[in-house]
């Protein structure tokens, strides 16, 4: 016999175990647009006035921005999660795996200099309208590629500059 909690779906079991707070949160990690209060309240299953003061706390922290919009707009703070991501990535691998990776990001970013023969994926001229849909295609695909090598190698820069010791031997301030 099944446990009917367990039948129940996936958004009632996050709506009843997850707080106000929560909720409101994971709604905004997960969104890039300014997005009014009522839609918060609608997807994180609250009040507008829960949600309000979830994303006026939020806001306190820095992991939300609000537009000076009436009525007001709220998205997720890009520096913030940028910031959460290099310290997940400094935490999670070593000094030794950030390096090898960030090798292998120069190497695949030289790659496709060479390739192209521009320094970044903004200067290459693409041709959506080539003689062959193929040859279209890959390289459609190769420049989004190069756009993640190039995301990828700052994030893992800033990472490895994070998790590295200091050549001085002190301790590390926050940034």
């Amino acid at each position: 016999m099944t446990d009917r909690s367990d039948a129940a779906d996936p958004q009632t079991r996050w709506a009843s175990e997850r707080t106000t707070f929560e909720r409101v949160t994971d709604v905004l990690m997960g969104s890039t647009d300014p997005t009014p209060v009522s839609r918060f309240a609608e997807q994180a299953a609250c009040s507008e006035t829960g949600a309000r003061q979830a994303l006026e706390q939020l806001l306190e922290f820095g992991i939300a921005e609000r537009t000076d919009s009436r009525p007001a707009l709220y998205r997720r703070n890009e520096s913030y999660v940028r910031w959460k991501r290099i310290e997940a990535i400094a935490a999670d691998h070593s000094v030794r795996e950030l390096r090898t990776r960030l090798e292998g990001l120069l190497e695949q970013d030289r790659s496709y200099q060479d390739e192209y023969g521009v320094p970044d994926p903004d200067a290459v001229v693409w041709d959506p309208v080539a003689d062959d849909p193929d040859e279209g295609n890959q390289q459609w695909s190769d420049l989004a590629d190069w756009q993640t090598v190039r995301r990828d190698l700052s994030l893992v820069s800033r990472a490895l500059r994070r998790a590295e010791p200091p050549a001085d031997g002190r301790a590390k301030s926050n940034p």
